[in-house]
């Protein structure tokens, strides 16, 4: 069956090495829980003949996207974020699967959407919500959160370099206005940005904001436990992370099974570990894609692979 995927939403990052890397059973029970456009998915459906393909979005852009698919036995969507996922496979009756697709971070359509204020390069309010039925948005951290608060998210999440002084600088603008709008945010951070380094000072700024706003990390490492729980023994997980945060606990939980990275041992000093990387080092894009897709230039992939109970 023949899918059109929305030309300008969402070019798929790493296509063919995810797919490569999850070894696709024709008969196999997939998961895409970062739908998006429907890239991935399109590519997962091309390759199974009578598995069943079971997609995850909270964004609601997504859900018009899976439309496309709506006359496919093998698909199912549904309207979720991925930290939930394992309690409605078990609502369809799956148990266990064949693989996990997660490509994590925004998508292009997000921050061209200049609405969702997402992007530094559009004037919009400081929304920043995933999903549109979440109450915490940008603004209200901006305006609500203290000033410590403020420092912690910034300097975790964004890894912002000044972050105590870009928290005491929001904090005092805000008792003259209150933060609603991209072009605000961006002149309260225009002296602390570096001048050749402007946009990146920004990005990391926002990016610290988003994660805030849809606890990213949290979710992300709910998903992952339960993504140990889910897989088939021989199953595998392909993660792709476009920042340092992301790539670090996707890689403690494949390399360990737990979120600190610390190597446990049983009492004959072999490593207890649920899972274990197929590639040493993550995949990164060739150059081709490089230039086909430079927004892909962030992007790590990760596989790993459930071990038998036995090992």
């Amino acid at each position: 069956m023949q899918h059109l995927m929305p030309a300008t939403y969402h070019v798929p990052v790493l296509l063919s090495e995810c797919l490569d890397g999850l070894i696709l059973n024709p008969d196999g029970v997939y998961v895409d829980l970062t739908f998006g456009g429907g890239g991935h998915a399109e590519a997962i459906l091309q390759r199974i003949e009578k598995g069943q393909l079971y997609a995850f979005d909270q964004d609601p852009d997504a859900k018009q996207n899976a439309a496309q698919f709506k006359n496919d036995s093998r698909f199912h969507f549904i309207d979720s974020n991925f930290r939930y996922f394992r309690k409605y496979l078990r609502m369809y009756g799956v148990s266990s699967v064949d693989g996990i697709l997660a490509d994590l971070g925004i998508s292009s359509h997000q921050i061209n959407s200049a609405e969702r204020g997402f992007s530094t390069r559009f004037d919009a309010l400081l929304d920043m919500r995933m999903s549109q039925e979440g109450d915490l948005t940008a603004a209200i951290i901006l305006n609500e959160y203290t000033e410590q608060q403020l420092q912690a998210m910034f300097s975790e999440y964004g890894e912002v370099r000044n972050a105590r002084t870009l928290a005491k600088t929001i904090a005092s603008a805000r008792n003259q206005f209150r933060i609603s709008t991209v072009e605000q945010l961006n002149e309260i951070c225009q002296p602390f940005a570096p001048k050749q380094k402007r946009n990146k000072y920004l990005a990391q700024v926002y990016q610290a904001l988003r994660i805030e706003v849809n606890q990213e990390m949290i979710a992300l490492e709910e998903m992952l436990q339960e993504s140990i729980k889910v897989l088939k023994p021989g199953g595998r997980i392909a993660a792709i992370s476009y920042h340092s945060l992301e790539d670090r606990l996707v890689k403690n939980m494949t390399n360990y099974g737990n979120k600190s990275g610390e190597a446990q041992k049983d009492f004959f000093g072999n490593l207890i570990r649920p899972l274990k990387p197929i590639n040493k080092k993550p995949i990164t894009p060739s150059e081709p894609e490089l230039i086909q897709n430079p927004r892909s230039r962030s992007a790590k992939l990760r596989i790993a692979e459930r071990i038998k109970e036995n090992g």
